[in-house]
């Protein structure tokens, strides 16, 4: 089952929030922009860049707000706005998220995660479909995502408008947050291996910029992820 926030200190969790990126749009300040507009950070008013899929992609056809299916970890609700590049909410886009769990394993795959040899054929925990609200925003019930060698911690994603693919790309976590997770925190402590890669040292984040950084609050027992996107739908 999902786990509440660990026995960290509250310093070294404030510390690791305040670390998230933020990146301003235009000439007004973003958490100005973001206020007038009603958008939930501060990465406001940009088309959100393209992404590498992955190899894990599937569409399970699951409808649902709760992708965990009881998969072990720190509860995470991620938050998706979808807005147009002059601020306005898309309502009735269709969001697709996907990510690893704590252990570095996707589902509906085999011979993959950090040892390769991890077979979750059939199973479809982290997986799942929104549509997006008057406001734009599709909202998961999750966990904080694990790690795999080679990559940072992240999310995949995909937006659909009028059943026609509109983007398709990543969502990037706090390293500080990650790290103070992964080293203290069950079911992610406690792993053979160590995390190797962090964001900067990931290219498929550095070419994402820090529009895909997730801005990301501590609440009750776990955590809530936003991340405004922009797309182009006649793009």
């Amino acid at each position: 089952m999902r786990k509440e926030i660990p026995n960290v200190s509250r310093r070294s969790i404030l510390k690791a929030l305040s670390l998230t990126p933020v990146a301003a749009a235009c000439a007004v300040p973003a958490w100005a922009q973001a206020t007038r507009s009603g958008l939930i950070s501060t990465s406001v008013c940009m088309v959100t860049a393209e992404a590498t899929e992955g190899p894990f992609y599937l569409d399970p056809r699951l409808v649902r707000a709760d992708i965990s299916e009881g998969r072990p970890g720190v509860p995470l609700r991620q938050l998706i706005q979808v807005v147009t590049a002059d601020c306005r909410p898309v309502e009735g886009a269709r969001v697709d998220l996907w990510h690893c769990d704590a252990a570095g394993n996707y589902s509906g795959y085999a011979r993959q995660g950090s040892d390769t040899v991890t077979d979750t054929s059939g199973q479809t925990f982290l997986r799942g479909t929104q549509p997006t609200d008057r406001d734009g925003i599709a909202r998961f019930e999750t966990i904080y995502p694990g790690w795999y060698q080679g990559r940072a911690t992240h999310m995949h994603y995909k937006i659909f408008v009028d059943d026609r693919t509109v983007l398709t790309s990543q969502i990037f976590f706090p390293d500080a947050l990650s790290e103070s997770l992964y080293r203290n925190a069950a079911p992610y402590a406690g792993r053979p291996a160590s995390r190797r890669v962090v964001n900067t040292r990931d290219r498929i984040a550095q070419r994402a910029g820090e529009a895909a950084h997730a801005a990301v609050r501590e609440a009750g027992g776990g955590y809530v992820a936003s991340l405004v996107v922009g797309i182009a739908p006649g793009g």
